[in-house]
C-alpha cells in the first residue's frame, strides 16, 4: 500500500507541474480530488472489470437508493489494494470478496481504497459485492450536470432519472468510474414501487412481484457500454413498439416509452428514428446494439445519450427545442438526430479520457449535417453546418487536460462540426472521405480510443499525415487565418497567400477563385507564396462554405516604376 501510496502522491505533483507549464490560463485549478477521479494509477490499472451486477432499490419517498453491485474484473498485475469509485454523501455498507472474506477500506474523496488480507494474483478473475446506500445527488441543470432528478408526472406519480455525463456514474453507484475501463456486458435490476416500471438499457429479462409489491426490474445488457450511460427510468409510461429492417433484412426492435398524454404525439415525432437509422446506417454502418434493441424514452430534462435507452426531452418539436440555426434544421427533431448518433459515436466507440470528449460530440454533430445530406441534399447540408458559425467561441482548446476528468471547450459540437466539414473539403475525394468514415467506425466500435487512435487511423485510411490540421484545430482555440495579399500592377494583379497559425508546418490546402467564377486549390503554408490572379479583383473569393478559416485580406496598388513582377 505505501509504495502505490507514493506512486499516487509523484503522480499528482507532475499532472500540477504540466499544468502550470501551460501558458494559457484555460483550464481551472486541478486538485487531488480531480487526480483521483481522473487519472489511472496502479490501484485502477492492476484489475480490468468484465461484468458489472448491479442492483439497487430506489425509494422516490425518501429519494435515496440502497443495494450494491457486484463487480468482477480480471487481475492484470498482482496487487493487494485497488480503487474503487463512489460519491462522499453516498454510505459503504460493506464490501465483500467472492470467498466471503469482508474487506477493509479508507476513503478519500470519491474513492474507496479497498485492501486485501492477501494479493490477488494476475489472471484470476475475482469479484466483490460492495453495498452501499445513501441519498445520490440532485442534479441542478440536468443533462448539464449530474445527479438524481426527483419529480412527478402530470398526474402525480413520480417520476425518476439520473443522468451523469462528466460528473461520474459514481454518484449513484460504486464503480471504476473511468471511460478507458467498460465491462463487457451488465445486469441493471432495479426495484421500485408499485404501480411504476423501470426502463434501462438492455434487454428486459425479467419482471418480478416482491413479497412487499414493489417491482423489480432486471435488465440486461450484451454489449460493453461506459459508465456514465448506463441508467434508469422510473415513472409511468404508456408503450409502443416498431420494427426497422437494416439493409441486410436484420430486425431491430424499437420500444418507446412516453408519458401516457403524449402517446399519439410521440407516434408522429418517433417516425424521425427510422429515418435516422437509415441515414446512420448508410454513412456508418449498421446499427452497434442490434442484440439489446433501440428504446427511447420521454424525460423531463433535454436528453442523453444512454446506451441503448436514449432520454427524449425535445417536447415533440422539430429543431432543438423549437429552434433552429438554419432553416433545414427545423425539418426533423434535434434530440433524435443528435443523440442516437452517439450510439456510434460514444457509446460504440468510447474516448478513454473526457478530455478527449471532442471523439464523442463533433462526430456526433457532424452526423448531424450528413443525416440533413442523406435526405435534402449536400447544399443544405453546408447551410446546415454554416449555420452553426455563430455559436463558435474560439475561447480554448477542444482537448481539455488528461488525467483530471476534465472536459475541453464546448466548441467540440459546434467547431468540431465545421472542423471535419473542413477536413472532408481538404480531401476533396468523397469517396476516399466516406470509407475513411466507415473504416474508423469498423476499427473501433465497441472499443475506448484515444485522439491519437482516431487521427492515426484518419492519416492512415486516407494515405496523408492530417497531424498538422489536428493539432491547430483541436489543441489551440484559434483557427487558421489565411493571409491575402492582392497586388496590382497596370493590368496585372498578382495573389500573395500564407498561413497564420499556431502550428509552424501548418500546410492546409484551400479553394479560392484565381479566375471568374471557377474555384481552384491553392496550398498555402506559414511562408509567403505568389500566383498570378486572372480576375478582378473585387471577384476574388475564399471557399468559406466548406471551410472554417478566418480571412485577412489586403489590397495594394503597385507603382507601375517599380521592380515588382509577376511570374
Amino acid at each position: 500500500m505505501k509504495k502505490h501510496f507514493i506512486f499516487l502522491v509523484l503522480l499528482f505533483a507532475l499532472s500540477l507541474n504540466i499544468f502550470a507549464q501551460n501558458k494559457k490560463d484555460y483550464w481551472p485549478k486541478f486538485t487531488k480530488a480531480d487526480t483521483l477521479r481522473g487519472m489511472l494509477t496502479p490501484l485502477r490499472t492492476c484489475y480490468d472489470v468484465t461484468f458489472y451486477d448491479l442492483e439497487i432499490r430506489v425509494d422516490p419517498k425518501t429519494e435515496s437508493v440502497k443495494g450494491f453491485n457486484k463487480i468482477y474484473f480480471k487481475v492484470v498485475n498482482d496487487f493487494d489494494n485497488m480503487q474503487v469509485d463512489l460519491f462522499p454523501n453516498m454510505k459503504v455498507d460493506k464490501i465483500v470478496l467472492d470467498d466471503g472474506t469482508e474487506l477493509k477500506y479508507t476513503r478519500e474523496y470519491g474513492a474507496v481504497f479497498i485492501s486485501y488480507p492477501h494479493e490477488l494474483k494476475k489472471y484470476n478473475i475475482r469479484h466483490i459485492t460492495f453495498y452501499y446506500s445513501g441519498k445520490p445527488q440532485v442534479a441542478k441543470n440536468p443533462p448539464w450536470d449530474g445527479g438524481f432528478i426527483w419529480t412527478k408526472d402530470k398526474n402525480g406519480n413520480p417520476w425518476v432519472e439520473v443522468t451523469c455525463q462528466g460528473t461520474g456514474a459514481s454518484l449513484w453507484w460504486p464503480n471504476k468510474d473511468h471511460q478507458s475501463d467498460e465491462p463487457d456486458s451488465m445486469l441493471i435490476s432495479i426495484t421500485c414501487p408499485p404501480g411504476l416500471e423501470d426502463i434501462s438499457n438492455g434487454r428486459l429479462r425479467k419482471k418480478t412481484i416482491l413479497p412487499d409489491g414493489w417491482a423489480k426490474y432486471d435488465w440486461f445488457v450484451s454489449y460493453p457500454i461506459n459508465n456514465y450511460d448506463a441508467t434508469l427510468n422510473i415513472g409511468k409510461y404508456a408503450h409502443f413498439d416498431d420494427i426497422y429492417t437494416s439493409n441486410d433484412s436484420q430486425k431491430l426492435t424499437l420500444n418507446y416509452y412516453v408519458m401516457p398524454q403524449n402517446l399519439e404525439k410521440a407516434k408522429v415525432q418517433f417516425k424521425d428514428v427510422k429515418r435516422m437509422l437509415r441515414a446512420y446506417e448508410h454513412y456508418f454502418g449498421k446499427y452497434p446494439f442490434y442484440r439489446d434493441g433501440y428504446k427511447l424514452i420521454e424525460s423531463t430534462h433535454n436528453g442523453m445519450e444512454h446506451q441503448s435507452a436514449i432520454a427524449y426531452g425535445n417536447h415533440y418539436l422539430e429543431g432543438y427545442e423549437g429552434f433552429a440555426s438554419s432553416a433545414v434544421g427545423l425539418k426533423f427533431d434535434f434530440i433524435i438526430i443528435h443523440e442516437s448518433a452517439h450510439e456510434w459515436w460514444g457509446n460504440s466507440i468510447t474516448s478513454k479520457d473526457l478530455a478527449d470528449m471532442w471523439i464523442h460530440e463533433s462526430f456526433a454533430a457532424y452526423a448531424e449535417a450528413l443525416f440533413v445530406e442523406y435526405y435534402y441534399g449536400y447544399d443544405e447540408s453546408l447551410k446546415y453546418i454554416n449555420g452553426k458559425k455563430p455559436g463558435v467561441l474560439n475561447d480554448k482548446p477542444i482537448i481539455g487536460p488528461f488525467n483530471v476528468n476534465h472536459e475541453g471547450s464546448s466548441d467540440m459540437y459546434d467547431k468540431g462540426q465545421l472542423m471535419l466539414n473542413t477536413l472532408r473539403s481538404v480531401i476533396n475525394n468523397d469517396s476516399l472521405w466516406f470509407a475513411m468514415l466507415k473504416g474508423l467506425y469498423n476499427t473501433f466500435k465497441y472499443r475506448t480510443v484515444s485522439n491519437t487512435d482516431i487521427i492515426n487511423c484518419i492519416n492512415n485510411e486516407t494515405g496523408t499525415n492530417y497531424d498538422y490540421f489536428f493539432d491547430q484545430y483541436l489543441r489551440y482555440p484559434n483557427i487558421p487565418t489565411l493571409a491575402l495579399r492582392i497586388l496590382k500592377k497596370g493590368n496585372e494583379e498578382a495573389l500573395d497567400y500564407k498561413w497564420d497559425a499556431d502550428i509552424q508546418n501548418f500546410k492546409m490546402p484551400i479553394r479560392v477563385t484565381l479566375s471568374k467564377n471557377k474555384f481552384d486549390f491553392i496550398y498555402p503554408t506559414t511562408q509567403w507564396q505568389t500566383i498570378k490572379l486572372n480576375i478582378n479583383p473585387d471577384d476574388f473569393k475564399v471557399d468559406t462554405s466548406r471551410f472554417y478559416i478566418k480571412i485577412k485580406l489586403y489590397k495594394q496598388f503597385v507603382d507601375p516604376h517599380s521592380s515588382f513582377s509577376i511570374e
